[in-house]
C-alpha cells in the first residue's frame, strides 16, 4: 500500500513550543508507520509531552492546489502612530517601547532646538549685514551645506523599521529617514511597513552593512542630523563610523544591551570592546554609562570632534545615551580632563576619581599637565584608609556630567504640556525617570545605603534619615535613576561612615560579637566619630519624584521580559562587512 511521500510528526511541548520533524519516504508501509506511532507515543508519555501525528496526504494535495494552501499569518502591531506587520524572523521587542518613546521625545526637542538655533543664526547674519553685529571668523570652516530646516535621520540597525516609521509620523520637520539593515528579511519587512504606513516620501528602506552605510555618508554634505544605533549587544563596532556621519551639532543616540560586560562580569571583554576595565560593584550601571560615553568621546576626538551628553540612562536591561556631536580642535583637546580612572576599595566600596589630565588656570588655559598623585583613599601599605582592604583601579570612564540639565528640563516641560490624548504609551514612566535625572547631582558614581549598612552589620536606617544627616552637615545629596537605593553625594567618605558609626552607637552594636576582626566593618566601627550627626528630618530629604508619586523604576513585566532572542537571518555585527552578499540586487 502506497502513502504520500511525507509524514509530519508534531510534538507539542509545554509553553507552546513546537518541534517538527519530517521523514521523506518514497514508499512507506502502513505497518511501519503504525510502529513509528507507537514508539513516539511511548517516548512522549515518558517525557510528559503531548503528541500529534499527522499524515501529510492533504499537504501534498495543497502543494498541487495552491488555492487550498493556508495563507501565511500576518500580524499588525500598533505602537504610537506607526503600524508594523510581522511574518517571518524579524526582531521586535515590545519591552523596548519606553526606549522608543524616549527617543521620539528627545528627537522632538532636538528638532525644536535646532529650528531655534538656525533662527538665531539667521538673526545674527541679518544684524551683520546691517552693520550691527560682529562678523564671524573668515577662516571658520563651513560645516553645514544646503540646510533647508529639515532633519535627516539614519536608523542604522532598523530591523522591522518601527523606529524609522515612528520618527516619520511623530517627529516634526523630518525631511528624510534611511532605515538600514543587513538582513534580507528585515529589509523586506521595512518595505512592506513603509507602504502600510504610507510614508514612501520620507522613509527609504536600505540594504547594507551599517558601518559601510555610515562611512558612505561621512562627507559634510551627506551627513545625517540624527543617527540611531540600537544593536543586539554592543555598539562599540559602530562608534567610529557613527561619529563621522553625524552633522555638526547633530545628535547620536546609542543603545548597548551587553550589561554583563559593562557591569564588570568579564573585564577582559570590556577592555576588548570599550578599551576600559571595571569590576562588579553596586554602582555598576552608572559605570557602564560612563564607559560608553568615554568610548564615544574617544572615537570623536580622533576627528577633532567632541560630545555633549544630553541624556544618559540605564534602565531595564540596557543603557541608552543621547549626545550632541560638535566639531572643534580646541574643545576636543579638553576631553582629556573629562576622563579618568577611579580607585575602588574591595572591602567598603569607597571610591575616588582621578582625572587623566589637568588644565592650566588663568593665562595658561591652553596648557595641560598630568595631575599630581594625592590619593586620599590610600593609607599605609597602599590599603584603604577606612577599612584596611585592597584597592582596585577601574576605567578610564567619563568623569564630566552625563546629563544636560537645561535639555532635561525642556523634555519635562514638553511632557507636562502634552495633552492627555496625545501622550505616548509610557508617558508616566518617562516623566518619572526624567524627573529623577533632573534631580541627580553631577557627582561621579553613587553608593547604596543598605549595602553600607550591611558592611558594618547595623540595621538599615531610613533613606530620609540618611539624606537628612548629609544635608544637615552642609553637603548635597540625591538619588539616582539607576538604582532605587542609591545615595549620590559630594560629602566625604569619612562623614558617610560617621553616620553609620552613629547608627551602630544608637543601636548598641558590639563589633567584637557581630563582626570578624579581619572584616571591613570591624575596622570602620573601630574609628571614632569626628562629625556631628543630626538625623532630624530635613525639608530637602524627600525627592520631588516621590512627592509627586511618579513612576520612577520599572515594574517587572513578567517571565522572560528581558532581551529577546536575536532574529534568525541577522548577521553578527563584527562580521557584517565580510559577508558575501549581492548588495547590487537590493539597489535595483
Amino acid at each position: 500500500m502506497q502513502v504520500r511521500p511525507i509524514a509530519l510528526c508534531r510534538v507539542v511541548l509545554s509553553e507552546n513550543i513546537f518541534l517538527t520533524y519530517f521523514w521523506h519516504f518514497s514508499l512507506l508501509k502502513t505497518s511501519f508507520l503504525s510502529l513509528l506511532c507507537r514508539r513516539l507515543t511511548y517516548f512522549v508519555k515518558e517525557k510528559k509531552f503531548h503528541v500529534k501525528l499527522q499524515k501529510m496526504s492533504s499537504a501534498a494535495g495543497d502543494a498541487e492546489n495552491p488555492e487550498n494552501s493556508p495563507k501565511e499569518e500576518f500580524n499588525i502591531i500598533q505602537e504610537g502612530q506607526a503600524k508594523v506587520g510581522f511574518h517571518g524572523p524579524v526582531f521586535y521587542n515590545p519591552v523596548q517601547e519606553f526606549n522608543r518613546d524616549l527617543t521620539v521625545t528627545v528627537l522632538r526637542q532636538f528638532s525644536d532646538d535646532r529650528q531655534k538655533w538656525h533662527q538665531e543664526q539667521a538673526a545674527k547674519s541679518a544684524a551683520v549685514s546691517n552693520g550691527e553685529g560682529e562678523e564671524p571668523p573668515k577662516k571658520k570652516n563651513k560645516l553645514t551645506i544646503n540646510e533647508d530646516g529639515k532633519i535627516r535621520i539614519l536608523d542604522a540597525l532598523s530591523a522591522s523599521g518601527l523606529r524609522a516609521l515612528r520618527f516619520s509620523k511623530e517627529v516634526p520637520n523630518v525631511g528624510f529617514i534611511m532605515a538600514n539593515d543587513f538582513s534580507d528579511n528585515a529589509v523586506a519587512s521595512i518595505q512592506e511597513n513603509v507602504k502600510l504606513n504610507e510614508v514612501e516620501d520620507l522613509v527609504e528602506a536600505h540594504f547594507g552593512d551599517a558601518v559601510m552605510t555610515m562611512m558612505e555618508h561621512r562627507g559634510i554634505d551627506k551627513r545625517f542630523h540624527a543617527v540611531d544605533l540600537d544593536p543586539y549587544g554592543t555598539a562599540s563596532t559602530f562608534l567610529d563610523s557613527a561619529v563621522q556621519c553625524v552633522a555638526d551639532r547633530g545628535i547620536l543616540m546609542v543603545t548597548c544591551t551587553d550589561m554583563a560586560v559593562l557591569c564588570g562580569n568579564t573585564p577582559e571583554a570590556c577592555y576588548n570592546k570599550y578599551d576600559a576595565v571595571t569590576t562588579r560593584m553596586k554602582c555598576c550601571h552608572e559605570v557602564g554609562l560612563r564607559i560608553l560615553l568615554r568610548a564615544i568621546d574617544s572615537a570623536a576626538n580622533r576627528y577633532t570632534r567632541y560630545i555633549e551628553p544630553l541624556v544618559s540612562i540605564s534602565v531595564d536591561f540596557y543603557v541608552r545615551v543621547f549626545v550632541r556631536v560638535h566639531t572643534g580642535a580646541f574643545q576636543a583637546k579638553q576631553s582629556g580632563t573629562k576622563v579618568g580612572t577611579v580607585l575602588v576599595c574591595s572591602g567598603c566600596n569607597a571610591m575616588e576619581p582621578i582625572p587623566m589630565l589637568k588644565r592650566g588656570e588663568n593665562n595658561q588655559e591652553n596648557k595641560y599637565s598630568l595631575p599630581t598623585i594625592r590619593h586620599s583613599l590610600t593609607g599605609p601599605d597602599n590599603l584603604c584608609v577606612h577599612c584596611n582592604n585592597r584597592l582596585h583601579q577601574i576605567g578610564p570612564i567619563y568623569l564630566a556630567p552625563i546629563h544636560s540639565k537645561p535639555f532635561v528640563t525642556s523634555l519635562l516641560e514638553r511632557l507636562k504640556s502634552t495633552p492627555e490624548a496625545e501622550r505616548l504609551g509610557t508617558h508616566g514612566r518617562l516623566q518619572g525617570v526624567l524627573t529623577m535625572v533632573s534631580e541627580e547631582l553631577e557627582e561621579v558614581l553613587y553608593y547604596e545605603h543598605d549595602q553600607m549598612a550591611n558592611t558594618v552589620k547595623v540595621s538599615v536606617p531610613k533613606v530620609q534619615s540618611l539624606r537628612s544627616a548629609i544635608l544637615h552637615a552642609g553637603f548635597k545629596v540625591s538619588g539616582s535613576h539607576c538604582n532605587p537605593r542609591a545615595i549620590k553625594t559630594n560629602a566625604p567618605m569619612q562623614l558617610l561612615w560617621d553616620i553609620y558609626r552613629q547608627v551602630a552607637k544608637d543601636t548598641s552594636v558590639d563589633r567584637e560579637k557581630r563582626l570578624a576582626k579581619e572584616s571591613a566593618g570591624y575596622h570602620i566601627l573601630g574609628q571614632p566619630i569626628t562629625n556631628t550627626i543630626n538625623f532630624s528630618l530635613h525639608p530637602g530629604a524627600i525627592e520631588q519624584a516621590k512627592k509627586e508619586n511618579l513612576v520612577r523604576f520599572q515594574c517587572n513585566r513578567g517571565k522572560n521580559w528581558g532581551p529577546r532572542q536575536k532574529a534568525k537571518g541577522s548577521v553578527n555585527s563584527t562580521k557584517a562587512g565580510f559577508q558575501l552578499t549581492n548588495v547590487e540586487e537590493h539597489k535595483k
